[in-house]
């Protein structure tokens, strides 16, 4: 079977398209909503209109709008403008940055004063001049747009600057034991079903979701990757779901999670059995019906992302021992494929190697023309506990090595099995933690949580030395 063709990651998405802006007025008097609606619905706005405080609360805890339109007095006879400085309050904290306009009448520049003081971003008075109300709303939704379109370009930005030194792999998959993979790749790739890849650490669980990804019609859009077992608990709904300004400490602005920015395209959640119990009901909820709040938000949000996901685990005893919650296994693996280990997959080493050897050659500009026979047998017959991973890095290291233009054995540094440390006092200080940490995976058969306990660090904390490591 010839190789997948390379993969790449697919184009920049920009932020959800806006057909017309939406705007929710709220005013008591049933004549002001009908003048405005008649005013603003001939200029392309879409309208949504309430009589009170309460009914423009749950119009924001229900939908998006690009601004709000509040008269400050709704009780007959009232003036002071309490109500609509209460309203103000409660708007602001659900949502910080949008627009808001308040209305009060012409004797009452004071009371505008005060609004804008409390968050208001620009006031009208009544009896309104239309050109000016149309100004100060078309205005204040231009910014609005633009301070959005900003902070969706920056966490795009984050996603694609992460990714930008990696080498984008090919999908190469020769061997018999890869052909039931390949062939299930080709029927669901086309289609939205949730996908959970399956299989060891560095067996190329990433790669599968790219190629997935390439395969969909979601092809032209982002597909966000995001390892969770490198998220800790306390950043996770941030991270995943974003936040607002204010929500914690350091929230300093507004941030889109990664399933906004994913919306329209692909979400690949990595490492998924390590996300707490806590975490997993809200992630199943956004699967269930595609709404989420961000961090510290009511404000409901709707996504639409084909979700892709992958561990090491076997998620189906983790679900019976209590540690994975059912329902969510039930919505991730509507189809589950199994990575077989390199050591399965034979055949595919010599094709591999070779892809791996001409990258790292290029890279380090050296000629180096393929691998001497004993070189050969040694990399057929090895175990690879690492996987397609630790034959990436061993033909970085053979090629870093190599004394001619072919690779020897003892270019490849590969263990014969037995107990063959190396010596610590010739490594440099990474160099040696990079061994520990390879030990400790070893001696806990690949479990992360146990070699994080068993080298006093916190999970988090080990993944981000072995991607430091390349393990």
């Amino acid at each position: 079977m010839a190789p997948h063709p390379p993969l790449q990651i697919a184009g920049a998405v920009t932020a959800p398209p806006h057909e017309r802006p939406r705007v929710l007025i709220a005013d008591d008097q049933p004549h002001i909503l009908e003048a405005l609606q008649l005013l603003l619905k001939t200029e392309g706005y879409c309208l949504e209109t309430a009589s009170s405080p309460a009914i423009v609360l749950e119009c924001l805890a229900s939908s998006d709008f690009d601004s709000v339109l509040i008269d400050l007095n709704y009780t007959r006879d009232t003036t002071s403008g309490r109500e609509g400085l209460d309203l103000l309050a409660s708007i602001r904290a659900r949502d910080s940055q949008i627009p808001v306009i308040v209305m009060t009448a012409y004797a009452n520049v004071d009371l505008a004063v005060e609004a804008m003081r409390r968050g208001a971003n620009d006031f009208i008075q009544k009896p309104w001049e239309n050109p000016r109300l149309l100004t100060v709303l078309r205005t204040q939704i231009e910014l609005q747009r633009a301070q959005r379109r900003t902070a969706w370009l920056e966490a795009e930005n984050r996603v694609l600057r992460a990714g930008a030194s990696e080498v984008v792999p090919e999908f190469i998959a020769q061997a018999p034991s890869m052909y039931p993979v390949v062939d299930l790749m080709g029927r669901i790739g086309p289609s939205d079903a949730n996908v959970l890849i399956t299989g060891e650490h560095g067996t190329g669980k990433e790669v599968v979701a790219q190629a997935l990804h390439r395969l969909s019609l979601r092809a032209s859009r982002l597909l966000v990757a995001v390892n969770t077992g490198a998220l800790s608990e306390g950043i996770f709904e941030s991270e995943i779901f974003g936040h607002v300004k204010g929500a914690f400490t350091d929230a300093r602005a507004d941030r889109v999670g990664r399933f906004e920015l994913a919306s329209g395209g692909t979400l690949f959640l990595d490492e998924i059995a390590n996300i707490p119990m806590r975490q997993q009901a809200k992630l199943l909820r956004v699967l269930e019906n595609g709404e989420l709040e961000r961090v510290g938000s009511s404000t409901t949000r709707k996504v639409d992302v084909r979700m892709l996901s992958a561990t090491n685990a076997d998620l189906h005893a983790e679900a019976s021992a209590g540690r994975f919650r059912a329902d969510l296994l039930f919505r991730l693996n509507t189809v589950e494929i199994r990575l077989p280990p390199l050591r399965e997959r034979r055949e595919d080493i010599p094709v591999l190697a070779a892809h791996f050897l001409a990258r790292y050659s290029g890279r380090y500009r050296r000629t180096i023309q393929g691998f001497e026979s004993s070189a050969l047998q040694a990399m057929l017959t090895y175990g690879w506990p690492g996987n397609v991973r630790e034959l990436d890095h061993t033909m970085e290291r053979a090629t870093l090595m190599a004394r001619s233009s072919r690779i020897h054995l003892a270019d490849l540094g590969l263990s014969s099995g037995r107990s063959s440390s190396p010596n610590l006092d010739d490594l440099s200080l990474e160099a040696v933690e990079a061994v520990l940490i390879r030990k400790a995976l070893s001696r806990c058969a690949g479990n992360v949580s146990h070699a994080a306990e068993a080298l006093g660090l916190s999970r988090g904390a080990l993944y981000r030395r072995m991607e430091k490591h390349g393990l």
